[in-house]
């Protein structure tokens, strides 16, 4: 890899935790009280109706839990990235929830909701920070030893 397919690499890995982190922040409050600009939920109880919207499929009292486990490794998936510690395995579970989260979004609210909100393009930027061998500034990188003079692929 080149030095700017690692910075690239190292950039793609903090964009994807920041996404996920920012939606955690929201529905805790973080951003803001419901309402406030630029505020998509503001609280959990919002969250665990949007929650219930998106997955219209399912009865209304898996909101909840679905809500909570999303959010666990929501928060979980990207402390992985930051860290650089097994980074495929965070970039491939934030894949899959990304998927999940808009084929539900196009069940339920029609095609034109996830790609407004870009959610294809997360799940295929973490599809593709799976399928990168090498994370130069990484947990996976140090654990792996010495990497200076030539570089390791890890599957």
């Amino acid at each position: 890899m080149t030095k700017y397919q690692h910075i690239a690499a190292l950039l793609l890995r903090l964009a994807t935790a920041a996404n996920f982190l920012s939606a955690v922040a929201d529905r805790f409050g973080f951003w803001g009280k419901p309402g406030d600009p630029g505020v998509s939920w503001g609280n959990w109880e919002n969250f665990v109706l949007y929650n219930q919207q998106v997955n219209s499929f399912l009865p209304p009292s898996f909101a909840l839990f679905l809500g909570t486990t999303a959010t666990v490794l929501e928060i979980i998936l990207p402390v992985m990235l930051i860290l650089g510690w097994k980074i495929r395995l965070a970039a491939l579970g934030s894949a899959a929830l990304t998927l999940g989260f808009a084929l539900a979004m196009t069940y339920s609210f029609g095609i034109k909701a996830p790609l407004n909100y870009a959610v294809f393009v997360d799940f295929t930027s973490a599809f593709l920070l799976a399928t990168i061998g090498y994370h130069r500034w990484s947990i996976d990188a140090l654990s792996a030893g010495n990497t200076s003079s030539k570089e390791k692929i890890f599957v």
